[in-house]
């Protein structure tokens, strides 16, 4: 398994890799008109993947502001490590802290995220509802 940047060419396999995590997890909670798009986001600055054997298995990006977006790991490729290497991957390349936030629904994300040192700043509703149909409670982490 390789992680490397995401390139142009890899959109369409990043979408499919996303309808099977939305599949699995519901993330996102709506399938997006744009999935292209949505995991493009207009202050996004770099995209990274894992890659094996030509299929994608992992996305992470990465905005202007040093915030983590669009981290997801297929359901076919979990317990080996992959979001814990996907993270690590861009604060290799990112100076200074990075911060994400999460929906209260992603209770594996969480528990990743605090397993590998990352620290709660704060809980906020969200602009978008949940799948209860709720705005969603969204937990805030800063990097270690």
């Amino acid at each position: 398994m390789h992680i490397r940047l995401r390139l142009p060419a890899d959109l369409d396999a990043c979408v499919e890799a996303l309808a099977q995590v939305q599949a699995a997890d519901r993330y996102p909670v709506d399938w997006p008109g744009d999935p292209g798009g949505w995991l493009t986001p207009s202050d996004l600055t770099s995209a990274w993947v894992a890659v094996e054997d030509g299929a994608v298995l992992g996305h992470v990006g990465l905005t202007r502001d040093a915030e983590i977006v669009r981290l997801f790991v297929t359901p076919a490729a979990r317990g080996r490590g992959l979001a814990a290497r996907l993270l690590d991957t861009v604060r290799a390349t990112t100076p200074g802290p990075l911060k994400l936030e999460v929906s209260s629904e992603g209770t594996a994300a969480i528990a990743l995220y605090e397993r590998t040192g990352w620290r709660h700043t704060g809980t906020t509703r969200g602009r978008w509802l949940n799948a209860a149909g709720e705005p969603a409670l969204l937990h805030h982490y800063t990097s270690p």
